[in-house]
């Protein structure tokens, strides 16, 4: 097959945000929106503002919403009780914390819509073309209705998101088990499966999952980066991979 990938690969597994649509730039943006306002309250005049480069690239994103709040908040030193699902959105509870987020998230989508990203789609409709399977892997809890108001719910043969890992009791990323989830679901073993992914905790996740080729797509972070936590190959674009040659190897 022609599409920059091992010729042992019969599925590929795709995150969501930042691969498949153009929705990370708006979680970052949400995120540092709820982290400020509880840095100005936890830290008052020595407030230090939620970085993108650093503080969500490393410590949020590409995990689950809780888990990124966590880890963020131990970044810092700060304690917060954890909440339940039913907690009010707000700065007082982990899950308070993530809730608020969610909706910010939700508002600026209702307001914005969704874009896709026309490479990844075409690079979808190239691998069904050619008899691979597809699968999105994301943390988001909201993957069908945005896909589905991106007109691509149709496009892939499984489904592995918040909700799914909820109710399977799977960890998130940067642990693999939802991507192995997803290629249990297609009926393939990891080997045979390519990852697709933005996120360095997504790359952590492919690595330790022993996945047969881990594509790293640089939409905002360094390449460098992304080889460092385990990706095979990075390109920008994943149109380039349609008509590469199999085992497009790193250059």
């Amino acid at each position: 097959m022609v599409l920059g990938l091992p010729g042992a690969i019969r599925a590929c597994l795709f995150d969501l945000d930042g691969v498949i649509t153009d929705t990370a730039a708006v979680h970052a943006a949400t995120w540092k929106e709820t982290f400020d306002a509880l840095l100005r309250k936890q830290e008052g005049d020595k407030f230090r503002p939620f970085t993108l480069e650093t503080d969500y690239r490393e410590l949020v994103d590409g995990r689950p919403r809780a888990d990124g709040v966590r880890s963020f908040l131990f970044s810092r030193g700060i304690k917060l009780p954890e909440g339940g699902p039913d907690s009010p959105p707000g700065l007082d509870t982990v899950h308070g914390l993530e809730l608020w987020k969610t909706g910010l998230f939700e508002e600026r989508v209702r307001a914005e819509g969704v874009k896709v990203c026309q490479d990844a789609m075409d690079y979808v409709a190239a691998a069904r073309e050619r008899g691979v399977l597809t699968a999105v892997v994301t943390s988001n809890a909201n993957c069908r209705e945005i896909l589905r108001a991106a007109d691509a719910e149709t496009l892939f043969d499984a489904w592995i998101d918040g909700l799914v890992a909820a109710r399977r009791g799977l960890r998130g990323k940067p642990h693999p088990d939802t991507f192995l989830a997803a290629a249990r679901d297609l009926g393939q073993h990891p080997l045979e499966c390519a990852v697709f992914e933005d996120a360095l905790a997504g790359m952590d996740a492919g690595r330790s999952g022993h996945f047969g080729w881990v594509i790293g797509v640089n939409r905002v972070s360094k390449p460098e980066a992304l080889y460092a936590h385990g990706a095979d190959t990075v390109v920008s674009d994943l149109a380039c991979l349609i008509d590469a040659p199999d085992s497009w190897a790193r250059s």
